[in-house]
């Protein structure tokens, strides 16, 4: 049996110039940080005595005959993909899947690395989050980005650069007291709605052309928000940031952001919050705000119908966290 961890994401700045239509011709850049909270895969050589030979467990349980037969199109391609079969996968989340939080490609990074690991095999960082990249994005023919892949391998605070001649990790080295300045300042949300942000991706694909100076201008954020935390600056011009970024965000195509989301958003603005986002491609799931810790208690109270979600920051990544040979 072998159980991986691969934690979710907070994309700050940069979505949308880690498409590949975009940093193939402009380069691409993101700032992003994953916390504590995970996807959990568990895997096991299934025992002969049933009358299917896989079976895979997450919001609904498939048992079949044949890898073919999976209906779940990201644990099917990996299965091939590796050439491993007759087993048992369970799906296992702290958060809810459909949230901008990455959980899709959480789940493929961990997924992989415990199939890698009953192979016998271990790979590094950087050729896990190539396999989930071709996985994802030319198995599965999912639109998207490329950076989930890449931070929930990496783990950390990292600034993420896209070429054509695909991307480099660079740790974003701050002090620990500038880290926890950023990290108490943030207050996550769940606003209730869950999407499919491959349908989103497919939308701001096609408007990529038409939005070059914006999303230029969106790439710029990731180096003046990396120089911010660099600095000894106050730091509440990184949400004065993300509240630009937002705005110039939102305006990209309107899939981004419904009402609702902008009601939330205004409020937040009201309540004391600098800046904030959604997570993710848009139409729903997590919102993240920057608000002064002084103004948390007023904050969070008048937030009450949403689901306050605490985060930490974590540094790991993608890990095995049990692995024990299978009987034979």
């Amino acid at each position: 049996m072998i159980i991986t961890q691969a934690p979710f994401r907070i994309s700050f700045f940069g979505g949308g110039t880690d498409y590949k239509p975009f940093f193939d011709e402009y380069g691409g850049s993101v700032l992003s940080t994953t916390f504590d909270k995970y996807v959990y895969t568990t895997i096991r050589k299934l025992p002969p005595f049933f009358d299917y030979h896989t079976q895979v467990k997450y919001a609904r349980t498939e048992s079949v005959r044949k890898t073919e037969e999976i209906e779940h199109p990201l644990v099917r391609n990996c299965m091939m993909h590796t050439g491993i079969h007759n087993l048992s996968v369970l799906y296992d989340a702290d958060l809810p899947a459909r949230s901008g939080l990455g959980s899709s490609s959480s789940f493929a990074v961990g997924l992989l690395q415990a199939l890698n690991a009953m192979n016998g095999r271990y790979i590094g960082k950087k050729t896990l989050a190539e396999e989930a990249i071709y996985v994802e994005r030319e198995l599965c023919s999912e639109s998207g980005g490329w950076q989930d892949q890449i931070a929930a391998s990496y783990g950390g605070l990292n600034r993420i650069d896209f070429s054509e001649q695909g991307f480099s990790v660079h740790k974003v080295v701050v002090s620990k007291e500038r880290k926890t300045a950023l990290e108490s300042h943030l207050l996550m949300f769940f606003t209730g709605m869950s999407r499919l942000s491959s349908h989103i991706a497919k939308e701001q694909m096609a408007i990529i052309k038409s939005k070059t100076a914006e999303l230029l201008e969106i790439k710029s954020f990731v180096y003046e928000a990396e120089r911010i935390l660099c600095s000894q600056c106050n730091i509440e011009e990184f949400g004065n940031l993300l509240n630009h970024s937002w705005q110039l965000k939102r305006a990209l195509t309107p899939s981004v952001a419904t009402s609702h989301i902008d009601a939330i958003y205004q409020k937040a603005i009201t309540h004391g919050a600098i800046g904030g986002k959604l997570l993710g491609a848009g139409g729903g799931g997590f919102m993240v705000f920057f608000v002064p810790p002084e103004r948390h208690k007023a904050f969070l109270d008048a937030f009450r119908e949403l689901l306050y979600v605490p985060i930490y920051f974590e540094n790991e990544g993608a890990k095995v966290v049990h692995y024990t040979h299978d009987m034979h």
